[in-house]
């Protein structure tokens, strides 16, 4: 009997999985495989929301491969010596894995060559599983990759993906494979409390609404902080609960207004994706120094706790913790306002979302932060001057004109009305005696943006 394995990373689905349907085609039957890896744990990477909605992804790819007659087997521990294992176990002739972006994966993909070549059994690397187009499908003439997003969206544009694949109708798994338990989100302790469900189910359920209407809206209303108009698709992207590739074949057949503004996002998030897969450095280096230091400890505490003083601020940094995720516009507030008013590192904010994002994807969230504080990718390419971007308040105001937002989140502010909201330090004494609101940290009238922050997307959100 033909025995493969499907290596499910980042790419928890049936629907559109390059991985799984290859496995199949090619085999009798398909160990479908996910190791909790203890290489990410011990790097830091398994911080408490995404664990839980990991959690959410495996429970529900078991569910959907039950339902088909197979099962997802589950390993704990270091990826090669686990994959191994299942190779003598099952007798598998080759194993199936999606191409991954950061250093880690590249260098956990050799590894897996390497050892499975002694057990006689191949490594078939897939691409266009995590991202729309493979990270080298589009390059410039003179160089491996492109680093100003601009001409890469161009030739983005003009691509042609590959078509979408449907879900198998039955998965057969060789027995018996033993399996360790599924994780359960109900053990996960430190989760935010307005974490979403994980899961290609409800990434599918969302999905669909997202495409039957809102979109259309989306190029309007991007950046409206208070109206919540965005996909909030990024975590089941992020976990590959849902394909790149079916979700822009779902946004193009829509034929929304929005379309091509959303579509634009999905290319934004291709281009950091080819940037780090040709610079694995990137998730900690940028082309330029920082020009802050790791800050002022107070005020870098103020900042993740919401209690800068700046009202749009703290409402950003209080829906991150509670959340777990945040609206592009909002995260671009609150980084530009650490890496250049308070002129702190972006490595310290870039921890400090990693720690907390569902999201939290080391391309997307790396070389945002590094585009923030001007030392990463060019938002459009030649041309861009890199400017000082405008200050936190003036975005407060564009964004968030009546403070809808603002008064959302940070409920000390909530008996201000309209605009006011975003100026408490302009408010009589008595009034600023009842907020219980701090003073801001800087002082508003030194309060810049820093270099990078101009008005660009940092990712599909």
């Amino acid at each position: 009997m033909r025995v493969s394995i499907a290596l499910f990373t980042s790419d928890l689905r049936l629907h559109d999985n390059p991985v799984l349907r290859s496995a199949l085609r090619g085999s009798d039957a398909v160990v479908p495989l996910f190791v909790a890896d203890a290489g990410v744990r011990e790097a830091g990477f398994d911080v408490p929301n995404r664990r839980a909605f990991l959690a959410d992804c495996l429970a529900d790819l078991d569910a959907g491969l039950r339902r088909r007659g197979g099962r997802l087997v589950v390993r704990t521990g270091d990826v090669v010596e686990q994959v191994s294992r299942v190779v003598y176990e099952s007798g598998a002739r080759r194993v199936h894995i999606a191409r991954g972006a950061t250093g880690y994966a590249q260098r956990r993909q050799e590894r897996l060559r390497t050892a499975l070549a002694e057990e006689r059994c191949a490594l078939q690397v897939h691409d266009a599983v995590n991202t729309t187009l493979p990270p080298d499908a589009v390059r410039p003439d003179d160089a491996d990759h492109f680093w100003a997003f601009g001409p890469y969206a161009e030739r983005w544009e003009r691509a042609v993906p590959r078509d979408p694949m449907g879900a198998p109708r039955i998965v057969r798994v060789p027995g018996p494979i033993g399996s360790d338990d599924l994780p359960a989100r109900s053990d996960v302790l430190g989760v935010s409390p307005g974490l979403a469900q994980g899961g290609e189910t409800a990434g599918r359920r969302c999905m669909t609404t997202w495409t039957a209407g809102p979109v259309d809206t989306y190029a309007d209303r991007i950046d409206d902080l208070a109206a919540d108009a965005t996909s909030r698709l990024s975590p089941y992207l992020h976990f590959g609960s849902l394909s790149p590739v079916e979700l822009a074949h779902r946004v193009r057949k829509s034929a929304a207004a929005g379309a091509d503004a959303y579509l634009r996002q999905l290319a934004r998030r291709d281009f950091h994706q080819q940037v780090l897969a040709a610079r694995p450095r990137a998730a900690w280096q940028g082309r330029a120094e920082s020009p802050g230091g790791d800050g002022d400890p107070e005020r870098t505490a103020a900042w993740q706790d919401g209690r800068t003083g700046w009202p749009a601020v703290d409402a950003a940094m209080r829906q991150l913790r509670y959340e777990g995720w945040l609206p592009g516009r909002a995260r671009l507030l609150a980084a530009g306002f650490l890496t250049g008013t308070l002129r702190t590192d972006w490595r310290v904010g870039a921890r400090h979302f990693l720690g907390l994002l569902v999201d939290g994807d080391v391309a997307e969230n790396q070389l945002n932060w590094q585009t923030v504080a001007g030392s990463g990718p060019s938002p459009e390419g030649p041309g861009h001057d890199g400017g000082p971007g405008p200050c936190p308040l003036v975005q407060a105001e564009r964004f968030d004109p009546d403070g809808t937002y603002v008064r959302r989140w940070v409920p000390e502010l909530a008996v201000v009305e309209g605009a006011a909201v975003h100026r408490p330090w302009r408010l009589p004494r008595e009034v600023r005696e009842r907020l219980d609101y701090p003073e801001p940290v800087v002082a508003p009238g030194a309060a810049v943006t820093a270099p990078g922050d101009a008005f660009t997307r940092p990712r599909v959100d």
